[in-house]
């Protein structure tokens, strides 16, 4: 007669035998949360204000008698809306003492011809106003930004800059952009 050999388990003896897997997977499960909560306060500090104006700084601008900060919100390309097109997001933050003569703000690529064309308004408190700024599929590289105010009393005042200072990223995004057409 053949005796049968047994084939001894090289899992024997181990907690969970054969099934070590959803053990392996609850210790990622506890390390996700680990790695991805920095990026979620810098995101919340970000939107919340706290954060400053924006993830990169421009520095102040003087608009007529006004002065404000501008910031670049997120150092990205500009995010493809679909139809209506791509859209750049700026913030912009009044000195205290501009923030009661400023009715409305605008920013717009190239220059604008009248108040009435003056571009995306500026949306918030005046100390930390956002702008969803359109990018046209006719913008060259090498543009520049035209930031409007109006006041109350119905003065209006402009100043520009270049693309490439306010957002280099969106710089070379065009000029990517440029050499595919």
């Amino acid at each position: 007669m053949t005796e049968a050999r047994i084939k001894p388990n090289p899992h024997a003896g181990l907690p969970g035998g054969k099934r070590r897997w959803p053990f392996h997977l609850s210790i990622l499960l506890l390390l996700m949360p680990a790695l991805l909560v920095p990026n979620y306060f810098r995101q919340v500090a970000l939107f919340s204000g706290t954060g400053g104006l924006g993830e990169r700084k421009l520095g102040e601008i003087t608009i007529g008698p006004w002065k404000a900060q501008l910031a670049e919100f997120s150092v990205e390309e500009p995010l493809d809306q679909g139809l209506a097109g791509h859209i750049k997001s700026f913030a912009l933050g009044l000195e205290p003492e501009s923030a009661t003569h400023v009715k409305a703000s605008y920013m717009r690529v190239g220059k604008p011809r009248t108040l009435r064309a003056a571009g995306a308004i500026f949306y918030g408190p005046p100390y930390r106003q956002l702008v969803d700024l359109p990018i046209p599929q006719r913008t060259e590289p090498g543009e520049r930004l035209w930031l409007t105010m109006e006041g109350w009393d119905g003065s209006v005042h402009q100043a520009s800059i270049a693309l490439s200072e306010a957002s280099p990223v969106t710089e070379a995004w065009l000029a990517k952009q440029k050499g595919t057409r």
